[in-house]
């Protein structure tokens, strides 16, 4: 730090004054210690010099300090400007610290011993010398910066010890304890790998594009799944326990206390103990179910494996029967449908059939149709017979009159056939109204006999599809039994076991130190 130094003002002018005592320490001395009656004044210093020391525009500390200097090397000048002259001309400067810090006196001499004879010389009192306020403040300065130094020194070893002392308890001697647990008390567990693959059935080879459709036999990746979630899930475990005694295996009374399932313990933590011990994974790339059972005897890992296994085949076949089931009911049902829609429309036909008495309109229609043609024909005849019995001069009154009424018969036939085609009365309907709802009714029967076509190959589609649903689970590795225990794995669990606790500690003091400089600011 910077420290402002004040200083006296001292009456530099010449006057008579007796020497100063030696003082009994150095800061007992007079601040500047100098006699400046008892210098001379020098010579040889010309005019211009003074001047140019002069427009330098020195403080009267910096001329003081000059005036001292040379006092300590034997130079007498008359005044503080030939001073700073004369110690230029030797080469010193006054105002560099090397020559400030020359000004403190060297401890004295010692003095002979007693009786010791030593040369009477006439002496000359010289004036103590002593260090300048700056001087003093510039060393006061250098040791306060030297206990700040040793202050900060001692704060850092200090603050390094308790690290240490914290990284000891905090993580390793938790790390120690982890790694004696892992070492001489976890009980060890046998692991029982396998592998499975849910497959589906092939179909035959088709041609053309059906083939380039057509599914492949790993296209199960939804039943891979639900498998790996059923095994997961609490079903499993209890069908387990139901079947093998998975609780009471783990609950063995040579299992650690941090391993060992209680007897009374509740379902939700037998199942954490079935989860921590029983892992499945799938791998959809490949398409592959992985499990992995761990257990304390490797027979036991080797049961529970198989047992798990058969539950997901049972699951495969529960799911394949049950989508086989729901695609042929779908089709069943739209055929069923299709069928009695059919001979509803048949039903209707038949009922105007009986209703109109006719068992086809278009029948009805040629016959009356061939009908008028033959009464045409045979007015047409009449007709003529009767013009060439007219045309004779002499015609047949007798002859004429039936053929005349022949005429009028035929004619009124015709007509009543005509009625019967085009014409309704209040009792029947005409023929072409029958015909009209014949062919709606014939047609509804086409349409529906049509869509019962489509039904029938959408449900023989359907049971072509549902065999081609068939899953089957493939094992590709059984589970064995291990000759040595996997489980518990002392030097990764250890090694994760301190890096946890280095985590924690690291996270605590970040916060303290966060909060801790939040309140301070």
């Amino acid at each position: 730090m910077t420290m402002k130094l004040t200083a006296k003002r001292f009456n530099i002018r010449k006057q008579d004054r007796q020497p100063p005592e030696a003082p009994e320490s150095l800061f007992d001395a007079p601040e500047d210690g100098l006699d400046f009656a008892a210098t001379k004044p020098a010579g040889g210093v010309t005019p211009e010099e003074l001047a140019a020391v002069t427009a330098e525009g020195l403080t009267d500390r910096q001329l003081r300090m000059a005036r001292r200097m040379a006092a300590k090397q034997g130079i007498e000048a008359s005044s503080d400007l030939e001073a700073v002259i004369l110690l230029r001309r030797t080469g010193t400067d006054p105002f560099q610290r090397n020559s400030v810090v020359g000004l403190v006196p060297k401890p004295e001499a010692p003095t002979p011993a007693e009786g010791e004879k030593k040369a009477q010389l006439p002496q000359t009192i010289k004036p103590l010398r002593v260090p300048s306020t700056q001087v003093r403040a510039e060393t006061s300065h250098l040791t306060d910066l030297i206990r700040i130094q040793r202050d900060i020194a001692r704060r850092r070893r200090r603050a390094l010890l308790m690290l240490a002392a914290r990284l000891a308890f905090f993580v390793l001697l938790p790390t120690l304890v982890a790694g004696w647990y892992f070492y001489r008390v976890a009980t060890p567990l046998y692991s029982s790998k396998s592998e499975f693959v849910i497959q589906q059935a092939e179909n035959p080879v088709v041609g053309g594009l059906g083939g380039m459709l057509r599914g492949t036999a790993m296209a199960t990746s939804q039943d891979s799944m639900s498998v790996q979630g059923y095994l997961q899930s609490r079903d499993a475990m209890e069908r387990l326990d139901h079947d093998l005694g998975f609780r009471a295996h783990f609950s063995d009374a040579h299992i650690d206390d941090l391993q060992r399932l209680a007897p009374n313990a509740t379902f939700e933590t037998a199942y954490k103990t079935y989860k921590r011990n029983v892992n499945i994974s799938y791998d959809p790339t490949e398409g592959i179910v992985k499990m992995e059972v761990k257990a304390t005897d490797p027979a036991a890992a080797v049961a529970f494996s198989e047992a798990l296994i058969s539950y997901a085949e049972e699951q495969v076949d529960e799911l394949t029967q049950r989508m086989r089931e729901d695609q042929m009911a779908g089709a069943q049902e739209g055929y069923n449908l299709a069928e009695q829609k059919m001979i509803e429309a048949q039903e209707r036909v038949v009922h105007l059939q009986e209703q109109y008495r006719v068992l086809s309109s278009e029948v009805e229609v040629t016959l009356i149709t061939t009908q008028i043609g033959t009464l045409e024909t045979e007015l047409l005849q009449d007709r003529l017979s009767l013009q060439q019995m007219e045309a004779n001069p002499t015609p047949n009154i007798a002859r004429m009159e039936p053929l005349k009424a022949r005429i009028a018969r035929l004619n009124d036939e015709i007509a009543s056939l005509r009625a019967r085609l085009t014409q309704s009365t209040e009792d029947n309907m005409s023929l072409a109204q029958v015909q009209s709802r014949l062919l709606m009714a014939q047609g509804d029967v086409e349409t529906r006999q049509m869509m019962l076509a489509e039904s029938l190959q959408s449900m023989e589609t359907a049971r072509m599809e549902v065999s081609r649903q068939t899953r089957y689970l493939s094992l590709s590795v059984r589970p064995l039994a291990a000759d040595e225990p996997a489980y518990p794995r002392a030097f990764e669990n250890t090694l994760v076991a301190m890096l946890i606790f280095a985590g924690i500690y690291l996270m605590i003091s970040m916060t303290v130190a966060i909060l801790r400089e939040q309140v301070s600011s």
